[in-house]
């Protein structure tokens, strides 16, 4: 998979994106990232890339002809069209499901805003889908970028060792994952629950799958009534 991402401060998405899992992936070259400075294609001699909102208000607009420019320097090499996301607080809201249909596309751009917002005009011509981390709003779009894709990016085959390094988390499944527990045996009084000592492996899965049937009903059950209402369809 290949992400380019168009942005006001490549250096902070381009080293958090160097590290761990997703740098290691990169070296093996299951990932590409390119990491595009949207004021390189200013025509503006100070490298303006914002302006004043036609009818007035607060704050400043991005302007479209930057932002187009540096999505065609990456379209006029690019092997297939790519799958535009602008991160908004306006988008969709990112969750595991989102996140495994975009895994499946062999070319992302992500667009990242700042100030006020981007001109209308530029999000209509070119981006396909407009995501949001979370019903909250931030100074610009780098964090939310990241948070996209991180969650994309371990899910593409081979990032991870297995798949069951995945396929049992939190979110994948529908219900939140279970407790986990590692040595010591006994921690300031708090022992591992036999069943995990046991080497009963249907008797540990049994539990398992109860465990977060019951986590998720504690901590999150509007999960399970979209479980439910998703069975009922």
């Amino acid at each position: 998979m290949k992400i380019d991402i168009l942005t006001l401060f490549p250096e902070m998405v381009e080293h958090a994106l160097c590290q761990s899992i997703i740098g290691r992936a990169q070296k093996k070259g299951i990932l590409e990232f390119g990491f595009i400075n949207i004021r390189d294609y200013s025509q503006d001699k100070h490298r303006r890339v914002d302006d004043y909102p036609y009818g007035g208000g607060n704050g400043m607009i991005m302007q479209p002809g930057p932002i187009y420019r540096a999505y065609k320097s990456v379209l006029d090499t690019a092997a297939v069209k790519p799958f535009v996301i602008y991160m908004s607080p306006q988008g969709k809201v990112l969750n595991q499901s989102l996140a495994n249909q975009l895994s499946k596309n062999e070319h992302i751009v992500i667009l990242c805003g700042h100030y006020e917002g981007i001109d209308e005009r530029l999000i209509e011509e070119i981006v396909d889908l407009e995501v949001s981390i979370g019903d909250y709003v931030l100074t610009g779009g780098e964090i939310p970028a990241l948070v996209l894709c991180d969650t994309v990016c371990r899910l593409v085959p081979g990032v991870l060792s297995c798949e069951e390094s995945f396929a049992d988390e939190s979110h994948y499944s529908g219900l939140l994952e279970y407790p986990q527990y590692t040595r010591p045996l006994v921690f300031r009084g708090r022992e591992v629950p036999d069943v995990l000592l046991s080497g009963h492996h249907a008797n540990i899965e049994k539990w398992r799958l109860e465990q977060s049937i019951e986590r998720t009903r504690k901590r999150r059950p509007d999960m399970l009534e979209k479980g439910r209402e998703a069975a009922d369809e």
